[in-house]
């Protein structure tokens, strides 16, 4: 039976050159009494029936049209929510791969500073007999220096005393 209305729906639209899914003319100057929220201002009342749908219940065409438009809404609604929470983890999926890219840089980084620093140790190591040397050297010179200023007074003081008695 349902088979049978589609048809005669079909011929309906045909007859008045109109695509099958387009309104009649009839649905669509009930839609110019609904308010901006779809509820009719006035005239019959609709079914509020939760029923199952049945080939020989008759229905408001213009219930059926509300709610295909509530469907249409509903659909259009979802899919946002989806495309958005789809976008949401495309950011979140380049932004690992951002990470990763920028940790893989840093640990080549990180390689390089550490094999840099595992020869400047190896240098360090290899200078630091030379290093105690200098050290030594630099000790030695300092009480050479000491010695070399005693030495310098002594003799300051030797030349007074010979002066002194070269006077007499």
């Amino acid at each position: 039976m349902e088979t049978n209305q589609k048809e005669s729906e079909g011929r309906e639209s045909a007859a008045n050159n109109q695509p099958p899914d387009a309104l009649p003319r009839n649905l669509l100057d009930e839609e110019e009494r609904l308010s901006s929220f779809g509820s009719p201002k006035h005239g019959p009342t609709l079914s509020t029936s939760t029923s199952s749908f049945e080939a020989l219940d008759p229905h408001d065409p213009n219930l059926s049209h509300l709610a295909s438009l509530m469907f249409s809404h509903t659909s259009n609604y979802l899919q946002g929510e989806l495309s958005a929470v789809l976008e949401d983890y495309t950011l979140l999926e380049q932004m690992n791969r951002a990470t990763i890219t920028k940790y893989s840089d840093m640990r080549q980084i990180g390689g390089s500073v550490s094999r840099a620093l595992k020869d400047l140790n190896e240098k360090y190591l290899a200078l630091q007999p030379y290093l105690e040397q200098i050290d030594q050297i630099e000790d030695s010179v300092t009480k050479l220096e000491a010695a070399a200023y005693k030495l310098d007074a002594y003799s300051k003081r030797l030349e007074a005393r010979f002066k002194s008695l070269e006077k007499k």
